[in-house]
């Protein structure tokens, strides 16, 4: 899905549409697992995908249906 190991805040906030903000606090919530290096949080590509995966609606059917 995502070519980097690790992505900071804005690249998430960018590619979700939501402000750096919102991300933090997905951090500090628990919600998103992430990785301090100083001042920054990097967050995994593995933890996106599991935390997109945890917030989505409805899980898809393996046929395809969204049943």
């Amino acid at each position: 899905m995502l070519s980097k190991p690790f992505m900071t805040t804005r690249e998430i906030a960018e590619l979700f549409k939501v402000s750096e903000a919102t991300v933090r606090a997905w951090i500090h919530a628990g919600e998103l697992r992430a990785i301090r290096f100083g001042r920054e949080f990097r967050v995994a590509v593995k933890d996106l995908e599991a935390f997109v995966e945890a917030h989505a609606t409805r899980s898809q059917n393996p046929d395809g249906d969204d049943r």
